[in-house]
């Protein structure tokens, strides 16, 4: 889909926010959750915590069907204006087709969340609607002025002023200019639902993706398998966010992830940019998919601006 996204509106004080949990289990973190409450409050928004979020069934924030029914509500629900998933972890591609958009659709909402989340912000893109990579709950640090850029870059893109990037220089940038839709999110995700409906079709967008905890030969077969695929044959451009916590195999790999990344892609001109602080680390800046964007990477910087606010 190329077409212009429908945009959810921007919040205002008074609005009210939907906390929900479509992934791993939220087991003692209560105290994230309330924090996060009382960021939003802060922010003069009115805030919902989903009746399931503190559940536990096994791996997960309750059953399949508890984890939808939350979901669900906030997205049927005319009163509430942004779901933000209090965490990822695993989870959500098992419910995913299980979620009708016929009442969001007449209400449109903003989706707030990383990692797992990347499956409900390919499935709203193919639905044809914006969302937010962006911090969840359980990313808040009990001094938040750690994570000042990050929050304020948050509450930047749910207001309605997405703020724009001034990437650090990176040896392995390929430079060159590029607009088109944001897509992406986390890798594993990415590659998880190629062949599915919800796989994202790149053709004349800029993918953004991120990854934490593989080796480089699992970042590898991840793109190789994307590049057979055709997942890159008419994309625009892209932006690498953090590779967190790679793992060590006992035969090395031989080369940085960025290399990596360079010769999978080396058969294609569109421009290459790294140092995108989005991800797996405390300063994990906020994107809006399906957002048009400008990217300009030059010899000594990268520009990333929205071009539709």
């Amino acid at each position: 889909m190329t077409s212009t996204l429908i945009q959810p509106t921007y919040l205002q004080a008074g609005d009210t926010v939907a906390i929900v949990a479509p992934s791993g289990v939220l087991k003692n973190r209560e105290g994230e959750v309330q924090q996060a409450v009382a960021l939003l409050k802060s922010w003069g928004l009115y805030v919902v915590v989903g009746k399931h979020v503190f559940k536990q069934s096994n791996h997960f924030a309750g059953t399949d069907d508890e984890r939808c029914e939350d979901i669900q509500n906030a997205l049927d629900d005319p009163t509430i204006s942004a779901i933000w998933c209090a965490r990822g972890g695993y989870g959500t591609v098992r419910i995913l087709d299980k979620l009708d958009y016929t009442k969001f659709k007449n209400h449109p909402k903003w989706v707030i969340g990383y990692s797992d989340i990347t499956a409900l912000h390919n499935q709203l893109h193919n639905n044809g609607f914006k969302s937010i990579h962006a911090i969840m709950c359980v990313s808040l640090t009990k001094d938040l002025s750690e994570i000042a850029d990050t929050v304020e870059t948050f509450k930047a893109a749910l207001f309605g002023y997405p703020k724009d990037y001034d990437l650090d220089y990176s040896p392995y940038n390929k430079i060159g200019e590029a607009k088109g839709q944001l897509v992406g999110g986390n890798l594993t995700i990415l590659h998880t639902m190629l062949g599915s409906k919800e796989s994202l079709d790149t053709s004349n967008k800029i993918l953004f993706i991120e990854e934490i905890g593989e080796y480089k030969y699992h970042i590898d077969r991840m793109l190789q398998s994307m590049k057979r695929a055709g997942y890159f044959e008419n994309c625009k451009g892209l932006i690498v966010g953090d590779m967190s916590r790679m793992r060590k195999n006992t035969t090395l790999w031989g080369s940085s992830v960025e290399q990596l990344i360079l010769d999978v892609l080396k058969d294609y001109d569109f421009p290459i940019t790294f140092n995108m602080p989005a991800g797996h680390e405390k300063k994990n800046l906020a994107l809006t998919l399906g957002m048009t964007v400008e990217l300009k990477v030059e010899k000594d910087k990268t520009l990333v601006s929205f071009i539709n606010k």
